[in-house]
């Protein structure tokens, strides 16, 4: 599938159905839509090299996915060249910011793993109109994986369950084949945490395998 809508439609479509936002006295909503072209034409206008990836990337690959930021791949001296993205939080690899009511993600290419998804994974898709240097499926699929252990040592349940999902949504369409991918991964990550993930992976493309020998039953509810 390719996701026509502009980056500023998603995140409009996510805020709308948002019960906070319904019912809320004052319901006129920040202009999401323009502020999400200002800031990609801004990259642009900057020449900052990033690449868009986290929930909105997803929907180029995987449909129904859901999110409210975007999620970007930059280096921090382009960060630093472009101040209008007002900086809440920064360490050595990720740092928060906003533009114009548009929370953004980075991560930054001082992770090499990250610098590696930019050089090697990335590629030109369109939203609405606008082209936009994207995560591949396998550079997704590195980041989601990467990030998985971290998640569930913190706490952090359904985060991790999204990404599971997403990594089920990814793995029919990664063309460079999980050998590849989790040798790019093995420097990054805890030997411990690379033999969990291979069964993590197994266990994820078994699952649909449980139901299709069997006789039809009810439907869903």
């Amino acid at each position: 599938m390719t996701e026509t809508r502009s980056i500023g439609e998603i995140l409009r479509d996510s805020e709308a159905g948002r019960l906070e936002n319904i019912l809320a006295e004052d319901r006129e909503p920040y202009d999401l839509i323009g502020a999400a072209d200002r800031l990609f034409q801004l990259l642009d206008e900057r020449h900052v090299d990033y690449v868009l990836v986290g929930g909105i990337a997803m929907l180029q690959y995987v449909d129904g996915r859901n999110t409210r930021d975007v999620d970007l791949i930059m280096s921090a001296g382009d960060l630093a060249g472009a101040p209008e993205l007002a900086i809440a939080s920064q360490d050595q690899d990720f740092a928060r910011a906003a533009f114009e009511g548009i929370q953004v993600d980075l991560l930054l290419t001082t992770n090499q793993l990250f610098l590696g998804v930019q050089d090697h994974h990335a590629t030109i898709v369109e939203f609405g109109g606008r082209q936009i240097r994207c995560a591949t499926p396998s550079g997704l699929l590195l980041l989601k994986l990467f990030a998985l252990p971290s998640l569930y040592r913190q706490g952090e349940s359904i985060r991790a369950a999204i990404y599971e999902a997403d990594v089920a949504g990814l793995l029919p369409l990664v063309t460079d084949g999980l050998p590849a991918i989790f040798a790019e991964l093995r420097p990054h990550l805890l030997a411990t945490d690379s033999v969990e993930l291979k069964e993590l992976v197994s266990d994820i493309r078994n699952r649909g395998k449980r139901f299709k020998n069997q006789p039809p039953s009810g439907g869903c509810a």
